[in-house]
């Protein structure tokens, strides 16, 4: 697969390349962990990429869940986008402060609401920046742009649905958080939760699939980490991690590996951590 993929992930040569494109909208995506002490809209008012619109995570949402930034109605998300000019015909680039991190989670969002012309910015701002390329403090004016909408149900999966197929075995569960949290080692960053993973679920850190300086590593590099994590990718794969922010990012490196049978587990351990209903496993895979 060619590194510059406008519907997965493009560098940042392709998009300084692009940058003056009539139908190219960008997204700065970026979301950090509450305690990162990082704020994501003020790193975006302080410098972004020309043209660049801020999408907060949180905010475009489903903000009638107790769950964190769950995916928003499909009637939000047109909302949203037609107000920040963002709709049919464009080639949306999505990326964020952190490298690859939450950018991937809109990037899910998109393709869920059924558009498939958006790509993750391979190294996000830092890279950006790091070349000496150009950024800008002012938000960039926005026009209402017509926007059509086709949800993409096999693309999520609810609580129902992961814990039918954690009984069956009949689909691969992978979890992208921390080794220490998925066996269950250290307690969950938001409380309330408990520790450890959903029964018969593997565990591939998100960590392990991003370089060091924030790029998603290459496809021959992503199908050695899911052999080794004892992923059968033969078998549909459904995503999970803390909140489906860093699922998003298996579920990218899936797509880039030709792999297409996946979905993204929304609530997470946020919802299936707080049901002592549900079972939970610990210790290793």
């Amino acid at each position: 697969m060619a590194m510059d993929d406008p519907k997965t992930l493009v560098s940042t040569e392709w998009l300084a390349a692009h940058l003056q494109d009539p139908d190219l909208r960008i997204l700065d995506a970026s979301w950090f962990m509450p305690d990162d002490g990082r704020d994501a809209r003020k790193g975006y008012d302080a410098a972004h990429i020309p043209g660049a619109r801020f999408f907060d995570i949180d905010e475009i949402s489903d903000t009638r869940s107790p769950l964190p930034h769950m995916a928003p109605p499909v009637e939000k998300f047109i909302s949203r986008m037609r107000a920040m000019g963002v709709g049919d015909g464009h080639q949306v680039v999505v990326y964020d402060q952190a490298g690859v991190f939450s950018a991937p989670r809109v990037w899910w969002l998109f393709r869920l609401m059924g558009k498939s012309d958006i790509a993750v910015l391979d190294g996000g701002l830092p890279k950006w920046i790091a070349e000496g390329r150009p950024t800008e403090d002012l938000p960039p004016v926005m026009r209402d742009r017509h926007i059509t909408v086709q949800r993409q149900a096999s693309l999520v999966k609810d609580v129902t649905q992961v814990a039918h197929a954690a009984k069956l075995g009949d689909q691969e569960i992978v979890d992208a958080r921390a080794h220490d949290r998925f066996t269950g080692a250290t307690p969950e960053p938001r409380p309330g939760l408990r520790s450890g993973h959903i029964p018969g679920s593997k565990n591939l850190p998100w960590q392990t699939v991003v370089t060091a300086d924030g790029r998603l590593k290459s496809p021959d590099e992503l199908r050695a980490l899911f052999a080794e994590a004892k992923v059968d990718t033969t078998k549909p794969v459904i995503c999970t991690c803390g909140s489906g922010v860093s699922a998003s990012i298996l579920a990218l490196a899936l797509e880039r590996i030709g792999h297409r049978d996946w979905s993204v587990y929304d609530g997470s351990w946020s919802e299936w951590g707080m049901y002592n209903d549900l079972k939970v496993a610990t210790g290793e895979a």
